[in-house]
């Protein structure tokens, strides 16, 4: 079924932009069996526009949606992949153009690389591991929005219990994004949680970071 939002954002100069009400796709993150992360990547059908290249499933927003619900609800028709499969971590706004128009990606965290259903958007959808995405030929705008979008794997040794609810991707104040794992032969630097850590991890993480 068609939204409101399906239509071209026409900017000065003839730049035109796929969402009438803007655009947001759905950056998934889950785990790999030794620690690390992928990411699902969409392999743009060759008659879509930018065809052929890399990004992630995504499109235009209705005029009643929040950004959320529009990736969330374009996983699911690109991918199949259901909401309640999913938890979201965070939102950049990763896109504007002068006609006001903006994309934003919502990131989100599955507890295992979910198995998928591609639309005839998608010549395939594949989960890649995040040290391995810039080497696919990538959308343009995804390219760009990549360098601030990437998790900075880490790993958390604790002193007392475990935090729950690893592994997980985090947002650092000024800092960007990080994949937390316990996993001890894993990817990344070490980071050692205290006896008694704070009820906000990523707090705490920043406080240790600094």
């Amino acid at each position: 079924m068609r939204g409101d939002g399906d239509g071209w954002s026409n900017s000065p100069g003839g730049v035109r932009h796929w969402g009438k009400y803007g655009a947001a796709g759905l950056l998934l993150r889950a785990p790999l069996p030794r620690g690390g992360s992928a990411v699902l990547l969409q392999h743009r059908a060759p008659w879509s526009h930018q065809g052929g290249t890399w990004a992630i499933p995504g499109g235009a927003r209705d005029s009643h949606e929040s950004a959320e619900h529009a990736a969330v609800r374009e996983a699911w028709e690109e991918a199949g992949i259901t909401a309640d499969a999913l938890r979201v971590r965070a939102e950049r706004l990763t896109m504007t153009a002068p006609s006001g128009w903006t994309y934003t990606t919502v990131l989100a965290d599955a507890e295992f690389p979910l198995p998928t259903v591609a639309n005839k958007e998608s010549s395939e959808l594949v989960w890649v591991a995040e040290d391995e995405v810039d080497d696919l030929p990538l959308h343009p705008g995804f390219a760009a929005a990549w360098v601030e979008l990437r998790a900075v794997p880490l790993r958390l040794r604790f002193a007392a219990e475990p935090v729950a609810d690893l592994p997980r991707t985090v947002e650092l104040a000024d800092r960007g994004f990080f994949w937390l794992h316990a996993q001890t032969d894993g990817p990344g630097d070490e980071v050692t949680i205290g006896p008694e850590p704070s009820d906000d991890l990523a707090e705490a993480l920043t406080a240790l970071l600094t």
